[in-house]
């Protein structure tokens, strides 16, 4: 059998009409794709829309989109243009007729081949790079936009002595026109050039080149426009000399303000003059003027641009380079200390001790007190088995650090929501009802204090439970359901009319089982409810579902874009948004705080940061923050505190500094989105802190310009490094602490950031000593709309070199190597249990640097978490191991440390072995560690009393007689539980470690 293939609009051969229902028009379905293209493109604008008018900055929205729009349409027509007209003067100046020739009867064959679409191609070439050129141009809105409403800083740069808002605002915009319109006449010229050889106005013949008259004046005028374009080019490269960061300082150096400079203004006349050659030449139609001032142009600018200023670094400034670079370093050290807030450090020389004494910490007690034992890091489980309750809510792998005022006083506190977990569901829960309309939200907050523990090793909670209850309050003083959280779903569907079932789950009843369920209240996203929203949300998301469900009704809302810092960015483009947002209770709601900076490239002689390099450490490669982009800045301001409501969604952004002139252009340019500071309420004041990335951009900084002297600077021979985090295996730098503690210079512990520093790491070679340590002060007070004078000051501790103070990498290898750690570390891991290092903290104390770190015990099974089991100290050489930080303390320094940690009410007890579903190990381990513990405090407190008595304070020695006493008590009960469970030997023996008696 045999079968013919028909063209569905073709004829059939035994039909004389084609089939036209089988028939199909192709500019038909051309017009069909583009209009489904087009709705699915306004579907996700309109929906744009939708969100911003329902947050309240449709502002932001309509600036940013008519900016882009606006400077595509000028990019757009400027190349159009340019292209175009090229292209019709070249064609309109063709010649009429031409000698016959083998390359004339070539291009007769191009020419007849492009005439049925030179119109289309006329007119189609300039559009495609007028798109081209518009889109590039729109992406630069920014700077246009800051260049129309800049603001003056109040201070000149050292070498023009022109403001720096000049060199942030006004010279990128300056550059970006220039280098736009030099590619706008190179474009037009070679469609020019081309236009002209395909239709004879330029050939090339054997005795040379020929060119018409037309082209030649068209060929001169497009010169003329490029080389008058490029010399403007070279008299800004004189102010971009001070951005210039390729060399070992950034800035004009001497080479660039003896040599670059003066040659880049001869350039820019060079090449003015050349064009005015173009001109005359147009007129006289003599090329040779022309021809020769351009080959001159290039044989400067290859001479004056790059041979004079080689010449001038290797046998001028090489030689005696630290003398005549001096100025310049000096340029560079200032201005990069003012770019990045570096100008107001408090510098304080630390000669830190590393003897311990009996009651060093005395002066401390306060900061001893508040000494953070609980590392959020590691503590998610934790709250996630004691506090998570139902398998679909869930907690972040790391929690927050922030402070709450407890029993009158300022309580360091691990908080975290308790945040929906979709994918908890079981596989016949996992449908689009329940992922979209049932389960909508999270709920609660969970604190614990810092500085304690229970005495089983587990958080002490300030706020927990379902319902939620505690010191924060309950569900009828704070809204607890969280619908917009680090983790929040992609959308959900909320809301329904008055007296409408719920459909929401809710929160379990309690505990043991029962659920209750609910129906948001609030405005927290645009309605969804007529038919034409339903079907932009369902073109947007991809989901039928959301057009068909009997979920979806006239007063539902659609919640979307729910990560706090995601929502800050949309609605402020203009700024870099900390990696890290935090939850407070404040005014009544759960607020995510999230921090915001103004930032820029173009600040001169300030060194360039890579921001992703500056912020990466042990916490974001463990994907537990987010790393900045890996965009490079060398001016930074935290310029913006935003927060989040996480019931409705809400943004309200504040000027934190309103002084910063890059926030001042921003304001100008939307002037109703931002909020004074003054309008922050008491409570959202009090929970602000410093914040973490501009701290470890400004610590990477410090590192090297900490050093203020230019000589010095310039030997680089006090530079530092951020150390490694011991804690981990991989090498990546230890990150920045919140706690509350003491600087020196300071009346009383305040809420700090710190971070350490060591000799500065060459080829993974480090010195592990500690050279500095810095703190930022992250209480802004607690006054409505009144910042503490206090808040952002850095303060700078150096150590002397000569102290040989350890670093945190030398803390915990006396940790790891220590004989008697190690064998009672070994001892907990028996029963197939892990233990954990938690974060090791430094801290200013007793005169010296104090080193913490809580040890964690987790067993194997799939429902263990950590619990504290242990606290190690250092200071100096000495190291201190106990149950409880405050017994570790005691035994390092003597027997009495002279201040009591915040978990002195555990002394004395043992802490129950860790829950979970493996092995926990054997009683008698954890006590033959108590019953060392204990003889190594009597064996103190003996030698504390002996020292008292010979100086006749028979108060001291009192004292030391009851610590004695209570140590007794407790190695008696450790050997007790020693010998109910059979074990016959201590960790220690009798000879390393006599038993004190009472009567010694």
């Amino acid at each position: 059998m045999r079968y013919e293939f028909v063209p569905s609009c073709q004829p059939h051969p035994a039909r004389k009409t084609p089939d036209k229902a089988r028939c199909v028009d192709a500019p038909t379905l051309i017009v069909v794709a583009l209009v489904v293209v087009g709705f699915i493109f306004f579907a996700n604008v309109w929906t744009d829309v939708l969100w911003y008018q329902q947050l309240g900055y449709f502002e932001v929205f309509l600036t940013e989109n008519l900016a882009r729009i606006s400077i595509f349409a000028i990019g757009f027509l400027i190349m159009f243009a340019a292209v175009f007209y090229a292209i019709r003067i070249a064609y309109h100046a063709r010649p009429v007729y031409a000698p016959d020739s083998e390359i004339r009867d070539n291009l007769n064959r191009y020419q007849a081949q492009l005439e049925p679409v030179r119109r289309v191609v006329m007119i189609g070439l300039p559009v495609l790079f007028g798109l081209f050129a518009g889109s590039a141009a729109s992406s630069q809105w920014q700077k246009v936009m800051l260049f129309f409403n800049q603001e003056s800083f109040g201070q000149n740069d050292p070498e023009f002595g022109l403001d720096i808002g000049f060199y942030l605002m006004t010279l990128p915009f300056l550059g970006f026109v220039t280098g736009f319109l030099i590619s706008v006449a190179i474009v037009a010229g070679i469609a020019g050039i081309l236009t002209h050889y395909l239709y004879g106005s330029i050939r090339i013949m054997e005795r040379g080149i020929f060119t018409s008259r037309a082209a030649q004046i068209h060929l001169a005028v497009t010169g003329a426009s490029f080389l008058i374009l490029l010399g403007i080019n070279f008299w800004l490269d004189r102010y971009s000399a001070l951005q210039n960061s390729g060399g070992r300082w950034a800035g004009a150096l001497y080479t660039d303000v003896n040599a670059v400079i003066p040659t880049k203004a001869i350039l820019a006349v060079a090449a003015a003059l050349v064009a005015i050659l173009f001109i005359v030449a147009a007129v006289i139609g003599k090329w040779r003027l022309p021809v020769i001032g351009t080959a001159m142009l290039v044989i400067t600018s290859i001479l004056a641009g790059g041979v004079y200023p080689w010449v001038i670094q290797q046998f001028q400034v090489r030689p005696s380079e630290q003398t005549l670079e001096r100025k310049y370093i000096e340029r560079n050290i200032g201005m990069t200390r003012a770019a990045y807030g570096l100008d107001q450090v408090k510098v304080e020389r630390y000669n830190a001790t590393t003897t311990t004494t009996a009651g060093a910490l005395a002066p401390d007690a306060q900061t001893t007190a508040n000494i953070r034992l609980l590392d959020p890091n590691l503590i998610s489980d934790a709250f996630s088995q004691l506090e998570q309750f139902r398998p679909y809510y869930q907690f972040p792998k790391a929690l927050n650090v922030d402070r709450y005022m407890v029993d009158g006083k300022m309580q360091d506190t691990v908080i975290a929501v308790r945040e929906l977990n979709p994918d908890g569901l079981s596989a016949d829960q996992q449908s689009w009802l329940n992922r979209h309309i049932v389960y909508t939200h999270g709920y609660g907050v969970v604190a614990a204090k810092g500085n304690k523990f229970t005495v089983d090793g587990k958080p002490e909670f300030l706020q927990s439970g379902i319902p939620s209850t505690g010191v924060l309050g309950n569900d009828t003083t704070y809204e607890p359901r969280i619908y917009f959280g680090e983790d929040s779903p992609e959308y959900s569907i909320v809301g329904a009319p008055e007296g409408a079932p719920h459909r929401e789950q809710d929160r379990p009843a309690s505990k043991e089982g029962g659920e209750t369920q609910y129906t948001f209240t609030g405005n927290g996203g645009p309605n969804v409810g007529s038919f034409f929203n339903k079907v932009l949300y369902s073109i947007k998301f991809q989901s039928s579902d959301l057009l068909l469900s009997d979920g979806v009704n006239d007063a539902s809302q659609i919640m979307y874009e729910r990560n706090p810092r995601e929502r800050v960015q949309k609605v402020a483009p203009y700024l870099t948004v900390d990696g890290n947002a935090y939850p407070a209770v404040v005014d009544g709601r759960v607020k995510w705080i999230v921090d915001g900076y103004t930032t820029s490239q173009y600040y001169p002689y300030s060194q360039q940061e890579q921001l992703s390099d500056a912020t990466t450490d042990s916490q974001t490669t463990a994907g537990r923050n987010v790393a900045l982009p890996n965009s490079s800045v060398n001016y930074i301001r935290n310029s913006v505190k935003a927060t989040v409501d996480a019931y409705d969604g809400s943004v309200t952004l504040y000027a934190w500094d309103d002084q910063d002139p890059l926030l001042k252009a921003w304001q100008k340019v939307f002037p109703s989105t931002l909020k004074p500071y003054s309008e922050m309420s008491a409570a959202v004041m009090s929970h602000v802190r410093y914040p973490e990335d501009l701290f470890k951009v400004q610590r990477e900084l410090l590192g090297r310009y900490h050093v203020t002297d230019p000589v010095s600077f310039y030997k680089n021979d006090d530079a530092w490094s951020v150390p490694n985090d011991p804690t981990v295996s991989e090498e990546v730098k230890q990150p920045p602490f919140y706690m509350s503690l003491q600087m020196p210079d300071q009346k009383a512990p305040a809420f700090q950031l710190t971070s350490s520093y060591i000799p500065q790491v060459v080829n993974n070679n480090a010195r592990n000593v500690l050279y500095g340590f810095l703190a930022a002060d992250s209480d802004a007070g607690s006054k409505k709309g009144v910042k503490a004078d206090s808040y952002g000051q850095l303060r700078l501790l150096q150590v002397p070199p000569e102290a040989q103070v350890p670093g945190p990498g030398q803390a915990q290898n006396k940790f790891n190597s220590d004989p008697t750690v190690s064998q009672a570390l070994n001892l907990l891991r028996q029963g197939a249990s892990d233990v954990l290092n938690g974060n090791l903290l430094t801290l200013p104390a007793g005169r010296g640097m104090l080193y913490i770190q809580p040890v964690y015990l987790k067993s194997t099974g799939e429902t263990s978490y950590p619990t504290l089991q242990r606290v190690l100290v250092a200071f100096g050489d000495k190291i201190g191991f106990a149950p409880t930080l405050d017994e570790a303390l005691n035994q390092l320094f003597g027997g009495r440390s002279g201040a009591t940690a915040g978990d002195s009410d555990n002394n004395g007890q043992t802490p129950a072995p860790p829950s979970g579903g493996g092995a926990t190990p054997a009683p008698a381990a954890d006590a033959k560690v108590a019953l060392k513990a204990a003889l190594d405090e009597a064996n103190a407190a003996i030698k504390a009393g002996q020292e008292a008595l010979a100086k006749g304070d028979f108060a001291a020695y009192g004292e030391q007689q009851k610590k004695l006493s209570a140590a007794l008590k407790k190695a008696l009960d450790a050997e007790a539980r020693i010998g109910s469970t059979g074990t016959a030997s201590s960790p220690t023996s009798p000879s390393a470690t006599p038993t004190p008696t009472p009567s010694s």
